[in-house]
């Protein structure tokens, strides 16, 4: 199963026929729940959290309509992660690594656009979270030596779950389906509490109003206007204030996933045993993988009738998973975090829109706590529950963060692990099935020390916020670039039988021109002006 776009640094496929899947009934609803939950519970959240503060607390939800491309778009370009791993049992850039010009240029251009992982945001804001709790109130410039400790402390603590699990996968799964319910719940509980219905209109009907873009207001701010309306109305399109693109940039980035953290859907395919994945294995927890084993390539099934009727059958649980599954829970992990800040955080003194240059410093290292802190010092609640809600809603902040950072470990392991696998001769030579789990975990080492570096980094001379701005923008040209990298593969790998559909091409194609033109925006306005300043 070899074609002319193929290198030869990498065996062909082995062969075997596609398993027959479960039907898709209530009483096997645990055959069809997992990859979907587990990136939900990755990627939910976080943009809020971080961003929601800034970006509602000075747009509302004018600009929600962002998050709603940027969902849409990562719902093709997950499916065709999973339709890649369905045929094959492989992650997708394995794929990538099989065509030209050579399995280590990929590896080389994987390390690049890896960038962003190898940057411990979420750690550290939830290292804030920690010393909030503490102090009981925000951390301030003052406190950066607590952040930084605890950030240390978390960064080793994340690391410690996927140690146990049987497969790793199954450790995520666990601790990502009780993210998704208990950071859904409290939000809900808040919202329907507290938040009045018209700030709920504000929300749910800004992912619906495209064409919303920021502008001056003549008074050294910004506001919100319908770029169709105005040309109506004005016969010219509106001047767009551009001076926090990188933040609407980043904004975007996180609505859903984003960055190659998407790309690991692939992997979790494989690893639940869906499609070929059932013929492949799985990558071994530490303590309980001992009869867990990973094949160093894929398995692809013949082209016939038979498999063709199974592979229709696997090709819903995608759909299922992604449609049914994912998107309608990255919507509300934007909207509901959402209303909680759109109600509370103007509260806080550390809200741009409700601050100047005096509180910067406490936004810049309280950035995941601001709606918290607006929480605690809402008008109308009694000591008792402001107290209460600020806990609550801290720990939640604790429970978007620090398993999110738990993932990106293991994503970073995990993506590197399966590169090294199947992409060195020597590997795929001397390591037996079982082995996998050493190269997994001496990745993981490795990547715990170098996350304590940058978090030493950051912390002498940047903030949270500016990794979280960073790390953002980052993802964003990953995606656009590996968009176009995945459909050539599904294109050229995959038999012609089950090549992605024409909608589902251009789908790919609107993910890679959105995010690389968000990416291209940003630094045009942003780094450039920077680069011709520092060349001078």
């Amino acid at each position: 199963m070899k074609n002319e776009t193929q290198n030869s640094s990498i065996p062909p496929w082995n062969t075997a026929d596609l398993p027959e899947p479960m039907p898709l009934k209530w009483k096997n609803w645990m055959s069809f729940i997992g990859p979907g939950i587990v990136m939900m519970g990755i990627q939910i959240g976080g943009g809020e959290w971080l961003l929601g503060p800034e970006t509602t607390a000075r747009y509302g939800g004018g600009l929600m309509w962002v998050a709603t491309i940027s969902i849409v778009l990562q719902v093709f370009y997950n499916m065709e992660c999973g339709r890649y791993a369905l045929y094959c049992g492989e992650p997708v850039f394995t794929g990538f690594m099989r065509v030209r010009p050579s399995a280590k240029f990929w590896m080389g251009l994987m390390l690049l656009l890896n960038a962003s992982a190898l940057i411990p945001g979420l750690s550290t804001h939830g290292a804030a979270i920690l010393t909030s709790l503490w102090l009981g109130h925000p951390p301030q410039e003052s406190d950066r030596h607590i952040v930084t400790i605890l950030a240390y402390c978390c960064l080793f603590g994340v690391a410690l779950p996927v140690l146990v699990g049987g497969k790793v996968y199954n450790m995520l799964q666990a601790v990502m389906t009780a993210k998704v319910l208990f950071i859904l719940g409290f939000c809900l509980f808040v919202g329907i509490a507290f938040v009045p219905a018209e700030e709920w209109w504000n929300v749910f009907s800004g992912f619906a109003r495209f064409g919303n873009v920021p502008v001056s207001d003549g008074n050294g701010g910004e506001k919100v206007v319908n770029a169709v309306s105005h040309w109506y109305e004005y016969g010219e399109f509106p001047v767009i204030a551009l001076a926090n693109i990188a933040v609407m940039g980043a904004f975007a980035g996180y609505a859903g996933g984003g960055g190659l953290s998407n790309s690991t859907y692939s992997n979790f395919v494989r690893d639940k045993g869906w499609g070929m994945g059932q013929h492949v294995g799985a990558i071994a927890s530490a303590v309980g993988g001992k009869n867990i084993t990973l094949s160093h390539v894929g398995s692809a099934f013949p082209v016939n009738t038979e498999n063709l009727r199974k592979w229709r059958g696997w090709w819903r649980y995608i759909v299922t998973d992604q449609v049914f599954i994912w998107a309608p829970g990255c919507f509300m992990g934007m909207a509901l975090p959402a209303l909680m800040s759109i109600q509370f955080a103007n509260f806080s003194p550390m809200t741009q829109a409700a601050a100047e240059t005096t509180q910067r410093q406490g936004l810049e290292w309280a950035q995941a706590i601001v709606t918290a802190d607006g929480m605690r010092l809402a008008p109308g609640f009694s000591a008792a529950t402001s107290k209460m809600l600020w806990v609550l809603a801290s720990l939640a902040g604790l429970a978007v963060m620090l398993p999110s950072q738990m993932s990106i470990v293991d994503d970073f392991s995990r993506r590197w692990t399966d590169a090294i696998w199947t992409g060195i001769r020597k590997v795929r030579e001397g390591f037996r099935p079982g082995d996998v789990k050493w190269i997994y975990y001496s990745i993981l080492t490795f990547y715990v020390l170098w996350s304590v570096i940058w978090t030493y980094v950051f912390s002498r001379w940047g903030t949270p916020r500016l990794m979280t701005l960073v790390i953002a923008n980052l993802n964003n040209l990953a995606i656009g670039i590996t968009a176009l990298q995945l459909l050539w593969i599904n294109l050229t790998l995959l038999p012609r039988e089950i090549r992605p559909a024409w909608y589902q091409r251009l789908g790919l194609l609107g993910c890679s021109f959105f995010y690389l033109g968000l990416s291209l925006l940003v630094f045009v306005e942003k780094q450039l002006p920077a680069l011709r300043e520092f060349f001078k």
